[in-house]
């Protein structure tokens, strides 16, 4: 018998310009039984948002046009019963504690450093979902 996917079920809204995190973070979290949408901009991530009520954001803070912070912000503001609890991860390339505290005031539940283990993603993505289910 296959053990159980630990993202299966889980619907990811991904946001990332760089086509290459977009395509590595939808293939580790695919492989784990995520459906992930992944987008380019905040803008896109903006219009799909209300259609596909994803269980995760995981999102880029920097991004041309719209920061990952202003995206968060404007998703808080939109709904605050339905997107106020959206589980949202920053994964971006600025890792050191003065940023990570960016993310958490601007609506961040985390901030994961790039580039991230597999695994380590997997983990992060599953434990912020279990959390929010307790």
């Amino acid at each position: 018998m296959e053990p159980a996917l630990p993202l299966a079920g889980l619907n990811i809204l991904v946001v990332d310009d760089d086509d290459d995190s977009r395509f590595y973070i939808t293939t580790v979290l695919e492989a784990d039984g995520a459906a992930i949408t992944a987008v380019a901009s905040a803008a896109v991530a903006l219009k799909v948002l209300p259609e596909l009520h994803p269980d995760v954001l995981i999102c880029d803070i920097a991004m041309p046009g719209e920061d990952g912070y202003t995206l968060i912000r404007k998703i808080r503001a939109l709904k605050p019963d339905i997107y106020g609890k959206l589980p949202a991860i920053a994964l971006t390339a600025y890792g050191d504690s003065e940023y990570r505290s960016l993310a958490l005031e601007a609506g961040f539940q985390t901030h994961v450093p790039k580039p991230v283990d597999p695994g380590e993603l997997v983990a992060i993505v599953a434990n912020l979902v279990a959390s929010y289910k307790s």
